[in-house]
């Protein structure tokens, strides 16, 4: 534990120099206009890692479904945006490998798909998280539900240096990382639990921050997207069924588009 944390600090404090460099323009340059270049989605879970199982189905498929569907509006809708998916098939994906996908591929959006489910089964809607410590106790049963993927991995405690996801210890250092994508995480998030709520007639339980291991090391704008309760009788039907994937789909597709139309117009 002592070495996760002191390499992390030393990690922190190297990136904070490099976006401090990095935002600097020379005086009479002008920055470099931004645009929207390359987006990973993330099929939460996988293979040998179900995610959370209903009475008719399984996290991994339903994000699946969603994820590439998603992609598939994107590439054709968005013109020289590329979409990279760190699966397009049920196979399993180590945890820390899903957000090294987009810091390789130097993506400037990552988004991670998932389907909910809680032990009071009357729990409904759906929820997009970023990354922070904000209500940690409030939602640490879903943290540690999602996070848990990564005791099964082989060599787990030599990858995650001593990183327990069912300890709030390790928890400590993650409000560290990504607050300078912050702001553009709860634009997209908040534009995604709209949609939700006027394009598809969802109950949105809001936006909310999380410490998800997935969306702590990314280096850019970064949320994670529950599409609703697999505990939940009838929210588990709509989400299986042909026309909530598509409508849930869509209404992540036009907030990635109207995201995008809104970060490169400053």
């Amino acid at each position: 534990m002592k070495r996760f944390k002191v390499k992390n600090i030393l990690l922190f404090s190297l990136l904070t120099i490099s976006m401090l460099f990095a935002g600097f323009v020379p005086t009479g340059s002008r920055a470099p206009e931004f645009k929207l270049k390359r987006i990973v989605i993330d099929a939460g879970h996988g293979g040998k890692d179900p995610g959370t199982v209903g009475n008719i189905s399984r996290e991994k498929d339903v994000a699946l479904k969603v994820a590439l569907q998603v992609g598939k509006y994107v590439e054709e809708l968005l013109p020289g945006v590329e979409v990279i998916y760190t699966r397009k098939t049920d196979v399993f994906i180590d945890l820390k490998e899903r957000p090294n996908i987009a810091n390789r591929n130097k993506a400037d959006l990552f988004i991670s798909i998932h389907c909910n489910a809680a032990t009071n089964k009357a729990a409904y809607g759906t929820e997009t998280f970023v990354m922070g410590t904000k209500n940690f106790e409030a939602n640490f049963d879903i943290v540690k539900r999602e996070n848990s993927v990564i005791l099964l991995e082989d060599n787990y405690e030599e990858n995650y240096e001593g990183f327990d996801p069912k300890s709030p210890e390790s928890y400590m250092m993650f409000n560290l990382m990504q607050k300078a994508f912050l702001s553009n995480s709860i634009s997209l998030a908040a534009k995604v639990e709209s949609d939700f709520v006027t394009r598809v007639n969802r109950s949105s339980r809001g936006v909310k921050q999380a410490p998800f291991y997935v969306l702590w090391t990314t280096s850019m704008p970064s949320v994670l997207i529950e599409l609703g309760f697999l505990s939940h009788p009838s929210e588990e039907r709509f989400l299986n069924s042909k026309d909530g994937q598509t409508y849930l789909s869509s209404a992540i597709f036009r907030s990635i588009k109207a995201y995008k139309e809104e970060i490169e117009e400053l």
